[in-house]
């Protein structure tokens, strides 16, 4: 499957309303997904944080950011569309995870002497079972690159290690979506294609809502 295929409307319609430096970042990540493609969100997520000199509390508060978003798009977003059969009890099995997820990430940054980043509000353009799981595939795909672009960055082998067995759960999260919907299991193909941050801040800049 081409990037181009990936990336559409849909996702850039989502909207993270908060004012941290992580949601500022988690918009730019959903931004560059749209633009570019889940691909394209490593190399962003690894620039953003390199600029911006993020020790691991930063990068803690970022996972924890886009574990609220999966969070409430499984927990509440879900509940409005009207989903049946595998489709709800995979949303139903993978909001729980994500709700594991947001319990560890804020005590690890707790433990790290820093402060829980607050939930953002988010705003989900799915209207049925079908533009969910279109936006499911696509926003899974988006943080199994926004884990892989943060987690270098990790000082703390420990925390390092805590965030390789998330990823790990949110990649079969998007194979399962994938299958279930269709799509590729992996959209990238074999390797994931980086951009230059030149190209993704061109593309991505003028979708970050601030």
């Amino acid at each position: 499957m081409e990037r181009s295929n990936l990336a559409d409307s849909d996702i850039g319609a989502v909207e993270v309303h908060g004012m941290t430096r992580a949601s500022f970042i988690l918009r730019g990540a959903v931004a560059t997904g749209a633009t570019l493609g889940a691909g394209a969100v490593a190399p962003y997520v690894s620039n953003a944080f390199a600029a911006s000199g993020g020790g691991d509390v930063d990068i803690l508060n970022f996972a924890l950011t886009l574990e609220y978003l999966e969070t409430n798009f499984y927990t509440v977003k879900a509940k409005s569309v009207n989903l049946s059969g595998e489709a709800k009890a995979l949303a139903a099995m993978f909001g729980d995870e994500e709700a594991q997820h947001v319990a560890a990430l804020t005590k690890a940054v707790q433990a790290s002497g820093g402060t829980p980043a607050k939930q953002p509000s988010f705003t989900f353009p799915a209207t049925d079972q079908a533009s969910f799981l279109k936006l499911a595939y696509t926003l899974e795909n988006v943080g199994v690159g926004a884990y892989n672009g943060a987690g270098p960055s990790l000082q703390n082998k420990q925390l390092l290690a805590a965030a390789g067995s998330i990823v790990q759960v949110e990649a079969r999260h998007a194979a399962a979506i994938g299958l279930l919907a269709g799509q590729p299991v992996t959209p990238d193909g074999a390797f994931d294609k980086p951009l230059t941050k030149a190209q993704v801040l061109k593309a991505a800049g003028p979708l970050i809502k601030a």
